[in-house]
């Protein structure tokens, strides 16, 4: 992949990062503010633990978001971004326009996501 669509693919994962950072830091303070705002009744607080839980939880997924970003940009620091981690052919760019944070092929994301479907739930 040559220097000039690395840049591009630079530029679309600091604004995902910037915007996914924004995110978890509002979302952490709704939490906090939800939790603190001095509700009385069972009902409120029970309301206001659900909202504070799914507040974090939503957090937990911006923070994870934010950490495949990171990966992505150590990848492209390190010669290997568009290249799958699994097979080692490289990643469509339409597909990295799409997912700048794809680690595998269409291919091979395809065949994780079959055995996923018929693996069955795990204890």
């Amino acid at each position: 992949m040559d220097a000039n669509k690395i840049q591009h693919f630079r530029e679309l994962l600091l604004a995902d990062l910037r915007r996914h950072a924004r995110q978890v830091s509002d979302e952490q303070a709704a939490a906090i503010d939800a939790a603190d705002d001095g509700a009385k009744e069972s009902v409120d607080l029970s309301l206001r633990d659900v909202i504070g839980e799914l507040a974090l939880k939503l957090g937990d997924r911006e923070s994870s978001m934010v950490a495949d970003i990171d990966q992505a940009l150590m990848r492209m620091d390190e010669g290997s971004y568009g290249i799958c981690v699994r097979c080692g052919r490289s990643i469509d760019e339409r597909r990295l326009n799409a997912l700048p944070t794809a680690r595998f092929d269409s291919a091979c994301q395809t065949k994780i996501e079959e055995q996923k479907a018929t693996a069955g739930p795990t204890l």
